[in-house]
């Protein structure tokens, strides 16, 4: 599955609000436009960790973007967690049991699976192959993937 999520950027009063259709918990704003969409990312991951992840509820997939949003995607790590925290909520994988299967303390193993937990990717990996998934990294020219770029306003950012 990929993290990226549909974003409204709109104009509040002399700044700008961040907000996700299908993560309404994340929500962040700022007078620059641009730091609102760098405050938004930062949101996202906040919310679906704290409100999703440490809650133990289903994280809500991304639904299709509508003209006037962007994407925001999370970091790959945090990506690499979300996908494992998937994996074991639907196959009813415990944190405990997950610290088995690695041979590690189950405080280390909340922390592989926490997003807002700093880990080294090889831990999110290992930890993924051990529930039965593989983390598989793509790259490409940012805005390719969903039609043309387009440039987000007094950023020189592209909306993808």
């Amino acid at each position: 599955m990929q993290y990226s999520y549909p974003c409204r950027i709109e104009p509040d009063g002399d700044g700008w609000v961040a907000s996700f259709p299908d993560v309404p918990e994340a929500l962040t704003g700022d007078g620059d436009y641009g730091e609102t969409v760098e405050l938004a990312a930062d949101a996202l991951v906040t919310a679906l960790s704290r409100c999703y992840v440490e809650r133990r509820r289903e994280l809500p997939p991304p639904g299709a973007r509508t003209p006037g949003e962007i994407l925001i995607r999370v970091p790959a790590l945090v990506a690499g967690k979300l996908a494992l925290y998937s994996t074991m909520r639907r196959n009813r994988i415990t944190r405990v049991e997950l610290a088995r299967r690695l041979a590690v303390s189950v405080t280390t193993a909340r922390r592989i699976v926490d997003p807002q937990h700093r880990s080294h990717i090889e831990q999110v990996e290992r930890a993924l192959r051990a529930v039965g998934r593989v983390l598989v990294v793509d790259d490409r020219a940012p805005g390719r993937e969903h039609g043309p770029a387009v440039d987000l306003p007094g950023t020189g950012l592209p909306s993808e």
